[in-house]
């Protein structure tokens, strides 16, 4: 599996967080980090777009984003068709937002979410399944706009 990540400043210490439980934990899965790779500031639409571009057009199977609150790169990250990418901020929307929107990116707070709890967020999306059933039409809806 391929991982893609991307962060602004804001998102880019709980970005690399991630990446080291992910490279810890996970020997299958390849990350393919977009930047950025400093708190320096920029501008989050363009890692949101990176990221979501990424697995949109499968050079990525997943996504992680990450900025301040997690919400603006995910509606950048939401404006590439294709994507869809739930902001999640407890591991039971991690669970959801894969169970039934079969989400193939998500979005995390580095300002408002601890490395141990995104750790766990991280974990519980990678390891559900799309239960499809009545959440496929839904799905396909989405992904028809």
């Amino acid at each position: 599996m391929i991982l893609a990540l991307g962060c602004d400043h804001g998102g880019y210490s709980l970005k690399e967080a991630v990446k080291n439980h992910i490279r810890e934990n996970y020997k299958d899965i390849k990350m393919v980090d977009l930047g950025t790779n400093s708190e320096e500031s920029v501008d989050y639409p363009v890692y949101g777009k990176l990221c979501g571009e990424a697995v949109a057009s499968k050079k990525a199977d997943l996504g992680i984003v990450f900025c301040g609150t997690g919400i603006g790169i995910s509606i950048a990250a939401n404006k590439v068709k294709g994507v869809r990418c739930g902001l999640c901020t407890s591991v039971e929307m991690a669970h959801l937002t894969k169970q039934h929107n079969n989400a193939n990116m998500i979005s995390l707070g580095g300002r408002t979410t601890s490395p141990e709890l995104a750790c766990r967020i991280v974990d519980e999306w990678l390891k559900t399944d799309f239960e499809g059933g009545r959440h496929q039409r839904r799905v396909d809806m989405l992904d028809a706009e």
